[in-house]
């Protein structure tokens, strides 16, 4: 009897612990319930040996996707896989056999934070799979140094590395790629660094070769507002919630952690000069129908705090860069999620790079959610993220 109370027990205790409030509409809910119940325990289990100081709460995390998720390079019939580097920096190769005697080609960037992830997690190694035979394509899939080894602007530099090596005649002739078919990709964090490095190389006249596209997957482009319509909006909607995105950007900008309350609060950023608020002024550049009702958080001004140089610096956040730098970036595909935090950094960005004359395609999934992309294949098989995988492959395929 007592044993039949206490499973009853810890199982209404496992239904209250992976059940949690979902918006309507969120593609396939059970799966992200359970998915956002494994984030927490691990994230949980992280902080509390964080906090007895026996280990920073990102190796151990990077640790358990080490042990997950991570797969050696193995070829196939059909495509080349290798581990090499570019530019010095650890990179994952996938060359597929035959097709075009010069192939296009995609440098990518994972997801992560800045602090997990790589290009040798299951997950990205599918993706790229994907690409490279669908686009019949060389993908460079980047291993940018994470926190807590490095910090910004480390994995900036990284991804610059890695991009002129890239562009370079030398990785040309030794993949066989076409220099007029070369393109930059990246998820969340990566996306960041994909727009930063674009940003940066498409104002250096010594180049050989550009981006002829770029391709940014639920990106995140400034740490000033955390309260846009959609960090409100998604505050607490797995798998990123808004004090986890916080955190990340601390971490990333090597700035004490103990404002995360202060920068929860935008009270880091409540003093802006004009210019640089209409930069990320969310109430004029995302449309009214995404950004629903939602209206700026009234911030209490008589708290002062200083705010970090680094919080400004365009190439952490790259919504900063001014007019004449947007010009120059190449035809831009930007995917955003309805229930995401991040969602309206990807339409500022959209309309800012509308505005200096870029052509843009906005791909939005009313349907998902932050990481979607990456939860196409098993065991997860979210439809959401199929579909924008076939989304991300098919503008591809007709722009690059």
């Amino acid at each position: 009897m007592w044993l039949l109370v206490a499973g009853l027990g810890l199982l209404l205790a496992a239904v209250w612990y992976v059940w949690s409030p979902l918006p309507p509409g969120v593609c396939e809910p059970g799966k992200l319930r359970l998915l956002d119940a494994l984030f927490r325990s691990s994230m949980s289990a992280a902080e509390l040996l964080h906090v007895l100081g026996l280990v920073h709460r990102v190796q151990v995390l990077k640790t358990l996707v080490s042990l997950v998720e991570e797969v050696p390079a193995r070829s196939c019939l059909l495509l080349d896989v290798r581990d090499t580097s570019l530019g010095g920096v650890s990179t994952r190769v996938f060359s597929p056999s035959g097709g075009a005697a010069l192939k296009r080609a995609v440098l990518y960037f994972h997801g992560g934070g800045w602090a997990l992830g790589s290009a040798r997690m299951r997950s990205y190694d599918l993706l790229c799979r994907r690409l490279a035979l669908d686009l019949d394509a060389v993908i460079m899939s980047v291993d940018y140094g994470l926190v807590p080894k490095c910090v910004f602007p480390a994995q900036y530099q990284d991804a610059l590395s890695a991009s002129r090596a890239f562009l370079s005649a030398h990785t040309w002739d030794t993949y066989c790629l076409d220099p007029h078919r070369l393109g930059i990709c990246g998820d969340s964090a990566g996306a960041n660094l994909a727009t930063a490095v674009t940003l940066t190389l498409c104002t250096e006249a010594s180049l050989s070769a550009r981006f002829r596209v770029q391709a940014l997957v639920y990106p995140v482009l400034q740490a000033l507002d955390f309260q846009t319509s959609s960090y409100q909006q998604n505050r607490a909607v797995p798998i990123l919630h808004r004090p986890i995105m916080v955190r990340f950007w601390l971490q990333y900008l090597g700035v004490d952690p103990s404002l995360e309350t202060a920068v929860l609060k935008n009270l880091h950023s409540s003093e802006l000069d004009k210019t640089t608020r209409q930069k990320i002024d969310w109430t004029q550049l995302v449309p009214g129908s995404i950004r629903k009702n939602y209206q700026p958080v009234v911030v209490d001004t008589t708290t002062k705090v200083a705010l970090p140089s680094v919080f400004l610096d365009p190439h952490a956040s790259p919504l900063l860069a001014d007019d004449h730098t947007l010009r120059l970036a190449p035809p831009t595909f930007i995917l955003t999620c309805e229930h995401d935090v991040l969602r309206d950094d990807g339409y500022m960005y959209a309309h800012r790079l509308t505005r200096a004359g870029v052509a843009v395609t906005s791909d939005h999934y009313g349907d998902g959610f932050h990481g979607c992309m990456v939860f196409a294949n098993r065991p997860m098989m979210s439809s959401v993220g199929r579909r924008s995988e076939a989304g991300l492959v098919r503008w591809l395929h007709h722009n690059l």
